[in-house]
């Protein structure tokens, strides 16, 4: 694949680069997901509302204070600025919340607009190359002109597959930040309603 990228002319450096890029935030944002995934706490969650529905806000703050669990979090930051503005509260914890889920992505839709153009940038350049030496003296060896032609090809191929490597993890990617995004708008509405109810 290093060959390719070799052979391909000066603007593969940009597509190794863009590459580089990507691989570094598909696999920073993998991480990202394992950890929240570890920190994940369903039956704290459970316990805050427990608590909110038996009247024990302190309670379920202090539960919500020991969890890393980023649900809890914002239920707990919710809680304790419930006197103030309990929605605003909310929207602010959950928009921090979701800032890290959304983290990396618009690198990884930059370098899927970006590369394809970059593969296309290589293949002008190399066919420019390559018909220019129509104009030398060097018609008896066509196999200079076929060679810049495949040259121009293999910026076009390596573009192509930088974004089509992107797409994959970015659409996933998206995916998850969706997920949690209606995951807290859902618990975050629940507790709303729960409060209303009782009237706290």
């Amino acid at each position: 694949m290093f060959s390719l990228f070799l052979k391909g002319g000066p603007v593969m450096w940009p597509l190794l680069i863009t590459s580089v890029f990507t691989l570094t935030v598909v696999i920073e944002r993998f991480l990202f997901l394992w950890r929240e995934h570890r920190l994940k706490q369903p039956e704290i969650v459970d316990k805050i509302f427990v608590e909110v529905e038996a009247g024990h806000i302190e309670e379920a703050i202090r539960l919500g204070e020991k969890s890393n669990d980023c649900v809890a979090t914002i239920l707990t930051y919710g809680l304790r600025h419930r006197e103030t503005s309990l929605t605003n509260a909310l929207l602010r914890a959950a928009n921090l919340e979701l800032k890290q889920h959304a983290q990396g992505l618009p690198v990884l839709d930059t370098v899927i607009t970006l590369a394809p153009l970059l593969g296309l940038l290589g293949t002008v350049t190399g066919m420019i190359h390559a018909f220019g030496l129509l104009g030398n003296s060097q018609l008896e060896a066509p196999t200079v002109i076929t060679g810049g032609i495949a040259q121009a090809l293999i910026a076009t191929a390596c573009g192509l597959g930088v974004a089509i490597i992107a797409l994959i993890p970015f659409n996933y990617l998206n995916a998850r930040l969706e997920e949690a995004r209606h995951e807290i708008e859902d618990i975050t509405t629940h507790l709303e309603l729960l409060l209303k109810d009782k009237n706290l």
